[in-house]
């Protein structure tokens, strides 16, 4: 079912989208906030750019957006998958739980802040592109991989990735080994079985939008995980 979102606001949209069926396409969209929010068992197509919160609350529908995306992206997401065939805003992911985001293109600012897992739960976010500062911002839970694919010799990360940190894991396609980090992080080359733990979601990745998946997995990636117990110590409280 085809669904024109043009002058329409996004409790009208939402509607609509729950009475189409399982699958529609949401054609002229332009900024419409909260887009399937909290929906499962659809699967929604979008030409045109969403408005914050695409997917906020998303519980097991299946998103795809012809374009870029606004901010806030996934935010709280329990299940599910956001696929985005541009770029996206800031705060991508933000306290996901559960489910998949796959970005073609950049993303902002604090991508991935507060993801989290939970029992067999387990968030993932792939990213094409290069994030803004602060990636992985207080990550408690999950996987986030950066790919770097612009080519443009532009840093793969902006300033402060995994600031607060204290879970999860960081995959970062790339040999600079330069990035600043902060010091409650581990840094380290990625071994071929820390690679097999996500060959999955680059191989979803290069699916979605038309990469090799080998040459990807066999590149140098840099795997990040938190180095202490208690990460807000060292960034709060003097010695």
């Amino acid at each position: 079912m085809e669904i024109d979102a043009n002058n329409a606001n996004y409790s009208e949209l939402n509607d609509k989208i729950r009475s189409a069926g399982d699958e529609c396409t949401l054609k002229n969209c332009l900024g419409q906030r909260f887009i399937a929010a909290g929906m499962s068992k659809k699967h929604i197509d979008i030409e045109g750019i969403p408005g914050n919160a695409l997917g906020a609350y998303l519980n097991g529908a299946e998103i795809i957006v012809h374009g870029n995306a606004q901010d806030a992206v996934g935010d709280t997401m329990n299940e599910g998958s956001i696929t985005v065939h541009g770029n996206i805003g800031d705060a991508a992911g933000y306290a996901m739980r559960g489910g998949k985001i796959f970005v073609k293109g950049n993303a902002g600012y604090r991508a991935g802040i507060h993801m989290k897992a939970y029992k067999e739960k387990k968030p993932v976010m792939v990213i094409g592109g290069r994030t803004g500062s602060f990636l992985g911002e207080y990550q408690a839970g999950g996987i986030i991989i950066v790919l770097g694919l612009n080519e443009d010799g532009k840093p793969i990360v902006g300033n402060y990735p995994c600031t607060g940190m204290h879970g999860g894991k960081m995959f970062l396609r790339t040999k600079n080994v330069n990035i600043k980090f902060p010091s409650q992080v581990s840094t380290n080359k990625a071994t071929k079985e820390d690679i097999d733990e996500v060959k999955e979601h680059i191989e979803k990745f290069c699916e979605c939008f038309g990469y090799n998946a080998e040459e990807l997995i066999n590149d140098e990636y840099i795997i990040v995980t938190p180095d202490s117990k208690n990460p807000y110590k060292q960034m709060y409280v003097a010695n």
